[in-house]
């Protein structure tokens, strides 16, 4: 199944830093999660800014396609729009996964991936909270793929899956690991602290 790892954005909130190139376990967090992308598949495609952009050295030597999305300021639809017409007709699902989700596992994209097969009766599967909360990763079946071709705006997917809300399959993952993102620098702050109080590396 393809991974689609949106990491097109402009981290417009982080007052100068780019979010994506920040440390997380001793490695860049979009590097991270392009490794962690390839721990389940062998397609990886990656949605970044214009070139030239350091985001496309932190994964250089990593065996990923590097998607660029040319109207990367008009949001998060740009990168779904770019990234979707990319999947070959044969292709049945894709994945969606978000390049700012730092505690993600492999093990939350194979829990998202086989529901599936357990649930084969939806056409979007989504991690969610332990409450509940709808997030990522998210798994899309091929008779959406065309809707996420003409997205617009910066909502993402959210008209999408309210359109098809009866079609919709939460994966509860551990805590808030589904929603989990980090915006500003206040939030890697607040996040690192809680992984130091929980021994986690930080």
């Amino acid at each position: 199944m393809p991974i689609l790892i949106l990491a097109a954005g402009a981290s417009s909130r982080m007052r100068g830093a780019d979010k994506l190139l920040l440390d997380v376990d001793g490695v860049p967090l979009l590097r991270r999660q392009a490794r962690m992308a390839m721990e389940v598949s062998t397609d990886v495609r990656i949605a970044l800014p214009p070139r030239p952009h350091p985001r496309y050295d932190l994964v250089r030597d990593l065996d990923v396609q590097t998607i660029e999305v040319a109207d990367a300021s008009q949001g998060m639809s740009a990168s779904l729009r770019t990234l979707f017409a990319t999947l070959e007709p044969e292709q049945s699902h894709a994945m969606v996964l978000l390049g700012d989700l730092p505690d993600l596992s492999d093990d939350d994209l194979r829990a998202v991936m086989s529901a599936t097969t357990q649930y084969p009766d939806a056409l979007i599967w989504r991690g969610a909270t332990q409450t509940g909360k709808g997030g990522h990763p998210m798994v899309v079946a091929h008779p959406l793929f065309d809707e996420f071709q003409t997205l617009e705006g910066d909502s993402g997917g959210h008209s999408i899956i309210a359109n098809h809300k009866g079609a919709v399959h939460l994966v509860p993952l551990k805590g808030n690991r589904a929603r989990q993102d980090l915006d500003t620098p206040e939030d890697w702050a607040a996040w690192r602290a809680g992984r130091s109080t929980s021994g986690a590396p930080r």
